[in-house]
């Protein structure tokens, strides 16, 4: 068994501001409480009423984004994104929010999720002659709402919107408006707020809260809502769904814990977790540990409803970046150790439960557990608080192929016995969807049952991407490799 990483990245935050006259500055506290939700790129759009002002850079949204950049970005209108890359490669170019002009005036997008259709949508938009800037999936969308409107759909927009396929909330500037898209299904969550007489939309109410903007509703699956100077008006081009299919790890792993999403607490869909832990996982031992942060709060829930005590033994680094080191083992061992490091006496001679979100590729847990039996720990048991995760995520989420799914691909005491754990429990499916509350069709579940809720061919995106291979190969060929000079045909 072979890892890198125990958890999935996150993916991004998008942040909207309407009627607000200082907009890029809300908008930079509203990246910052969404900031978890991606790190490597942010950048704000503003809009004056006439044109737009952007400031966009690689990294932490403090490092990007000083008095100066803010300063100039002028207008009482703003888009914000914070990014995790799960389609293009990290670059600035890729750096969201993205901008075109074109007939309709300029027009900005932030996007977060993933388009499942996207490599068929780009190489039939570049057939009839589309000149792509990036290489991220969201500016298929712009491309869509920049071609001539059609007898049968006029509206840019909803024409735009009735072709892309998978999971999207988006936040749409022009000079004059503010548009919020949720997809039909639901998957990512988007919010309304109100501050003062101006409008917020956002990913999670945690960035309502840092404003001082007050919670008005979440933007309901497959809804639009347009923001202008007469208000916020709603509408819904899709057909009516039977089902939503919002992705259940919000609540376990994504979203902060002082969000409320879909009506239901984070904070306390996690403690449930972790009830529902104690009872269908009951263990003797001393004492019940998080591995920080993303344990915390199911690792509260499980000593309250056990009675084993709750010990914070695992002390997480915030201040951790990338490694420029060669990665030999001892470096490996090392980087674990600058992310958490143990509080050995508080475990010695004890039988520790350790409590988590999930358990992916299997190399951090591994190295949790080698770090505590090290330390004196008797017992080391392990419980994670969602099912195990068999299948890769197609709408936007790091998980990555079957391939590389320890769940897929061993018994649970198989990785029991990789992780040198006494035990190994995964809540169960049911109780993971009972701690939240709503009934089991409302979620995506995708990554531990393998049901889809929109269709995704993993087949058909890679023959288009080697159809499009090919053609580049074949133009490549009609150059003369010397001078570099097209050949008369």
């Amino acid at each position: 068994m072979a890892a890198t990483s125990s958890h999935p990245k996150h993916y991004c935050g998008v942040f909207g501001v309407f009627g607000c006259p200082n907009a890029a500055e809300l908008t930079y506290y509203g990246l910052y409480a969404l900031q978890h939700r991606g790190q490597e790129s942010a950048g704000i759009v503003t809009s004056d009423g006439k044109q737009f002002h952007r400031e966009i850079g690689m990294g932490l949204v403090p490092n990007i984004f000083n008095a100066s950049t803010l300063h100039n970005l002028i207008g009482d209108l703003a888009v914000g994104h914070t990014r995790y890359s799960t389609t293009g490669s990290s670059t600035l170019n890729n750096a969201q929010p993205l901008v075109v002009n074109c007939s309709r005036g300029p027009i900005a997008i932030a996007h977060n999720g993933n388009l499942t259709n996207a490599a068929q949508l780009r190489e039939e938009l570049e057939e009839h002659g589309s000149i792509f800037q990036t290489t991220v999936d969201s500016e298929i969308i712009l491309h869509l709402m920049a071609q001539p409107p059609s007898a049968a759909e006029p509206n840019p927009l909803i024409h735009a919107l009735t072709r892309i396929e998978g999971a999207y909330s988006l936040v749409i500037l022009t000079t004059d408006e503010l548009i919020g898209v949720r997809d039909p299904f639901g998957f990512r969550p988007l919010s309304i707020g109100r501050l003062n007489d101006g409008w917020i939309l956002a990913s999670e109410t945690c960035a309502f809260d840092l404003i001082g903007a007050s919670f008005v509703r979440d933007v309901e699956p497959g809804e639009v809502v347009i923001i202008n100077r007469q208000g916020l008006r709603s509408f819904r081009p899709f057909p009516v769904h039977q089902r939503r299919a919002l992705c259940i790890f919000e609540y376990v792993y994504f979203a902060r814990p002082d969000s409320t999403i879909d009506g239901h607490s984070v904070h306390r869909a996690r403690v449930d977790m972790g009830r529902q832990l104690a009872r269908e996982f009951p263990i003797d031992a001393d004492l019940v540990m998080p591995v920080p942060d993303s344990g915390n709060y199911a690792a509260l829930g499980y000593s309250a409803e056990s009675g084993v005590p709750y010990q914070m033994g695992f002390v997480r680094n915030h201040y951790v970046g990338r490694s420029f080191l060669q990665p030999t083992q001892t470096i490996r061992d090392i980087n674990v150790r600058v992310k958490l490091n143990l509080i050995a006496e508080l475990v010695r001679d004890k039988r520790v439960i350790i409590v988590d979100d999930s358990i992916v590729r299997g190399t951090t847990c591994r190295s949790r557990v080698t770090s505590l039996k090290q330390a004196g720990a008797k017992e080391v048991h392990v419980l994670i608080s969602c099912p195990p995760h068999r299948n890769p995520c197609v709408y936007g989420i790091d998980f990555p192929d079957r391939s590389k799914l320890l769940a897929s691909n061993y018994t649970i005491d198989e990785i029991r016995r990789y992780l040198s754990a006494d035990s190994l429990g995964y809540l169960s499916l049911e109780g993971m969807v009972g701690a939240v509350g709503d009934p089991m069709n409302s979620f995506c579940l995708a990554c531990f049952n393998g049901d889809y809720p929109v269709p995704y061919s993993a087949a058909l995106e890679k023959h288009v991407m080697e159809r499009r291979a090919a053609r580049t190969e074949s133009f490549t060929a009609t150059f003369d490799k010397e001078s570099r000079q097209p050949r008369l045909l």
